[in-house]
């Protein structure tokens, strides 16, 4: 696993949320995959960078991955703003089935941080 992660996972209701709070590595990348397995509509996506000098390089991008590898995301996390937090609808995400989820984030530079939010209903 790329960088430094860790995951909080809250699923005690109809809507799971799954939170990443990352810390990329030298190549600029941060992955972590989930503990437990989801199944659902991804209904929203939410970015926050870190403030002032971890703020990742502007246009980083993140994917979430399924088992089979696919971006749950179909490709909704390219070029994420360094500067402000951004959020994309139900309408521009996919779902998953019983999978674990992998957090990919890259091109975030060294020691960059931020947090990713993944709600699935």
């Amino acid at each position: 696993m790329a960088g430094t992660v860790t995951v909080t996972e809250r699923s005690h209701t109809s809507v799971k949320k799954i939170t990443w709070a990352w810390t990329s590595d030298a190549s600029g990348n941060a992955d972590l995959v989930t503990g437990q397995a989801y199944d659902g509509v991804i209904q929203r996506l939410v970015t926050v960078p870190s403030g002032g000098g971890t703020a990742p390089t502007n246009l980083y991008d993140v994917t979430i991955t399924d088992a089979d590898g696919f971006d749950v995301l179909l490709g909704a996390g390219a070029n994420r703003a360094a500067a402000s937090t951004e959020q994309v609808a139900a309408s521009s995400l996919g779902v998953v089935a019983g999978d674990k989820l992998t957090l990919n984030v890259s091109n975030a530079g060294n020691a960059k941080a931020g947090t990713t939010h993944l709600y699935i209903r």
